[in-house]
């Protein structure tokens, strides 16, 4: 799950215009002390507004209290950060251009006089039991969460995580491994017309035709990516064995699995071991090719570069 959740990270906020890498975030995540700089700060926080997210939910409904907390966490100590952070807006936004005024905006919505009331509505729909099928009204959710526009900004990295919870709140999910970022990145044109289509002409149908279909390809995608990790690792750690490899080395491998860059001292930290026992196994694990060294920096960088390779692989669509 945790690779997925990252892949998700990246790509949402890709839509929007980071630039950070999966590599970027495992990376910071195995060798960084203290807070990440730039895109992969940005990168970081939907990683934790989505745990937090999901964290709650055995608490609290899809509502507007965590939407509130998730929008905090996202803008923690980056770029958009200001007085509003955590807190529905208070005056009129639009979507246009960089710097377009609102004369020249694409959309405009809501006045934020009426943000509170459109809100109520979308959280009493979001936790209707409807009679709707759950993917139809995510769908109708999600749209109609965009077009509210409740925040300053982040609004596109919100929506798209409230679509995961969504999905686990309704049982839909079980765990959270289906993500739509990946199908809207590669879409990104067709994601923004879908929904403007909807503003403009009230054309539902559309839109939900084209939610689903996202859910279908995402569904085929994340099955066929879990069973290439699958086979990857069953494939390791049968090599392993036959290789009579110690139980910490067995450990190492599913924890590289989660993690794919790793140094010495985290292993270290995580197997319970001194880090000379920790960087024996990496560079016995290197010597076999499982793993490669990712820089002669110190700590040396060791990184399972088979399975960022299935990760970043493009989509396979149909």
């Amino acid at each position: 799950i945790r690779p997925f959740v990252r892949r998700e990270a990246v790509l949402s906020s890709r839509i929007e215009g980071t630039q950070a890498s999966l590599s970027d975030l495992f990376l910071y995540e195995a060798t960084t002390v203290g807070r990440p700089k730039g895109d992969v700060a940005e990168v970081a926080n939907y990683v934790r507004a989505l745990e937090h997210g999901l964290g709650r939910l055995e608490k609290l409904p899809i509502c507007v209290r965590l939407t509130n907390e998730m929008h905090g966490v996202l803008l923690d100590g980056v770029r958009g950060a200001g007085a509003y952070t955590g807190k529905l807006r208070e005056h009129q936004v639009w979507i246009g251009s960089q710097d377009s005024p609102l004369a020249e905006a694409t959309y405009i919505p809501p006045p934020a006089g009426q943000v509170r009331d459109l809100l109520q509505d979308w959280e009493e729909f979001v936790n209707l039991d409807s009679v709707l099928p759950p993917l139809v009204q995510c769908a109708l959710m999600h749209y109609q969460f965009e077009a509210i526009h409740p925040y300053v900004d982040v609004n596109g990295r919100l929506g798209r995580l409230l679509v995961i919870l969504f999905l686990c709140a309704k049982d839909v999910l079980t765990q959270p491994l289906l993500y739509l970022s990946a199908y809207f990145e590669r879409n990104r044109n067709a994601y923004y017309d879908q929904l403007f289509r909807v503003s403009v002409t009230g054309d539902w149908q559309t839109w939900i035709r084209y939610f689903l279909d996202g859910v279908v390809e995402q569904a085929r995608d994340a099955l066929h990516r879990a069973r290439q990790l699958r086979d990857l690792h069953d494939t390791m750690r049968e090599s392993l064995q036959n290789n009579r490899e110690s139980a910490n080395a067995l450990v190492l491998l599913d924890i590289l699995c989660e993690r794919p860059f790793m140094t010495a001292p985290t292993a270290a930290r995580l197997l319970d071991i001194s880090p000379a026992g920790a960087r024996r196994i990496l560079d016995r694990f290197a010597g076999l090719g499982m793993v490669e060294y990712h820089s002669e920096t110190w700590p040396r960088r060791y990184v399972f570069r088979d399975l960022l390779e299935i990760l970043d692989a493009p989509i396979q669509p149909g």
